[in-house]
């Protein structure tokens, strides 16, 4: 997820204008979960802040450090002795829906949750037989099936002495699916569900499509101050203080955070979040892209498919490029992104010059300064000059 992770947890990343945990909390919450234990160590001061004891949401919620990254069977292991009986642990960096976890919790053995995929390539698979589970694979070349795990699990307390007894993985790491495998391997029985939702997000492109998603969900609201002249539609919803003047032309689902400065001018197309803070200026156009909060996009610039971190400066002019000549998969440091269309990755901190230019499937780190019309591609370290 680098460069947006460099000052974050993944799992503040903001989609539809909410970090990711936040959506989670809210689904689990949903499903009649009041107390929360959240394993927390890099960053964590950012997830502290956020969330409080969690009285905000109506739930209850406490932390646990895991000091150094030793894998999920290490983080699971903080919490010994804090929790009673059955309970759920679910992966911070993942969306899921209420329905599948309240059914999830209402489990009474070991259970994993499983998702069918097409294509599981970077995720671990699960193979089952009947109604148990009988292995499960990490990041394998050649699955053994096509049902990933979800990060999503019931757990009775047999767990915790699986994980005092589970070894190192390869990756130098305490693996909970390690644990699960111990567990199976003695006898245990290890049951499954599918997840019918689950937006799993390993890449930052995979930001793009978990936002339109959870913008589909949103509902018309605007706190703000609305100008003659100004063209909204489908659902577009407004924060407080923020002021979108005359000529906007704005078609939803689009979210606009608190304290905006938008248009005039602009046009702002569907699958956009935009964060508190911002200013989206004249003869801007935004597509189907995620804005951090106080970034400015504010004289003739395009943006499409990408994603803008907290407190960037787009020059006079600066165009992001999201669609290669030959309409091919765009890939970004030889991973292919499998996506047709997609712009750039930037870090916080970003300023370019007038009339800069940046390629598909750019990712520009954190603090980085391009100058007037530069031609930016491939992967930019952060604290660059590029003039």
């Amino acid at each position: 997820m680098r460069p947006l992770t460099y000052t974050r947890p993944k799992v503040m990343l903001p989609i539809a204008n909410k970090p990711i945990l936040e959506h989670l909390l809210v689904e689990v919450s949903k499903a009649g979960i009041r107390e929360f234990i959240f394993i927390v160590g890099y960053h964590d001061e950012r997830v502290r802040d956020y969330f409080g004891s969690g009285d905000q949401w109506g739930v209850s919620i406490s932390y646990s450090t895991q000091r150094r990254q030793l894998g999920t069977a290490d983080a699971l292991k903080t919490v010994e002795g804090l929790v009673d009986g059955n309970f759920l642990v679910i992966n911070g960096d993942v969306v899921a829906g209420q329905k599948d976890i309240s059914r999830l919790s209402s489990k009474n053995d070991n259970t994993v949750g499983v998702a069918e995929v097409k294509d599981t390539t970077g995720l671990g698979v699960v193979e089952v037989s009947g109604d148990r589970v009988v292995h499960i694979y990490e990041k394998v070349e050649k699955p053994a099936s096509h049902l990933a795990n979800t990060g999503l699990y019931l757990f009775t307390p047999d767990i915790f002495g699986a994980i005092s007894q589970t070894s190192k993985s390869p990756r130098g790491e305490y693996e909970l699916t390690d644990s699960l495998q111990l567990m199976i391997d003695r006898g245990h029985h290890v049951s499954y569900q599918e997840i019918s939702y689950w937006l799993d997000l390993s890449y930052p492109w995979d930001l793009l499509p978990a936002n339109e998603s959870l913008l589909a969900g949103i509902e018309v609201q605007n706190l703000g101050e609305v100008e003659e002249n100004v063209v909204m539609k489908g659902v577009v919803s407004i924060g407080k203080g923020t002021v979108v003047r005359s000529g906007s032309y704005i078609v939803g689902p689009v979210i606009i955070g608190q304290d905006g400065d938008i248009g005039p001018n602009c046009c702002i197309r569907p699958c956009t979040s935009i964060g508190d803070n911002c200013h989206i200026g004249s003869a801007v156009e935004v597509k189907n892209s995620i804005i951090m909060n106080g970034s400015k996009i504010p004289h003739h610039n395009y943006v499409g498919d990408s994603i803008i971190g907290e407190e960037c400066n787009l020059g006079a002019g600066t165009k992001i490029a999201n669609l290669r000549l030959d309409k091919r998969d765009i890939k970004v440091a030889n991973i292919d992104t499998k996506r047709r269309k997609l712009g750039a990755i930037i870090g916080d901190r970003v300023e370019t010059g007038i009339n800069a230019s940046i390629n598909v499937g750019c990712v520009i780190g954190n603090n980085t300064h391009i100058g007037p019309g530069a031609i930016v591609s491939g992967v930019i370290l952060p604290n660059s000059r590029l003039f």
